[in-house]
């Protein structure tokens, strides 16, 4: 399976702003890993949209796929109560 590059939209910035140090680690680590497969076991669809969402402890990660270019964009960071508003 071929890499994907991985990008970030300008407010995910402002997002991990708000979160602990020790958790952006987690949060980037996981992020990394959409490299190699960006659909991993327990992504999921969001409903309505073209976008995807995983976990990482208490936050989510909400994310783009575009095949046809191999790359994965990275749209929202941030825990579980705040990422559908």
């Amino acid at each position: 399976m071929a890499e994907y590059e991985i990008f970030f939209k300008e407010s995910v910035w402002k997002d991990l702003s708000k979160i602990p140090k020790n958790d952006i680690k987690k949060i980037l680590s996981r992020i990394k890993t959409l490299g190699n497969d960006p659909r991993p076991p327990g992504c999921e669809k969001l409903t309505g949209r073209e976008l995807y969402r995983i976990r990482q402890g208490k936050y989510r990660i909400v994310y783009s796929i575009q095949d046809n270019e191999l790359t994965v964009w990275v749209v929202k960071v941030g825990h579980r109560k705040d990422i559908y508003r």
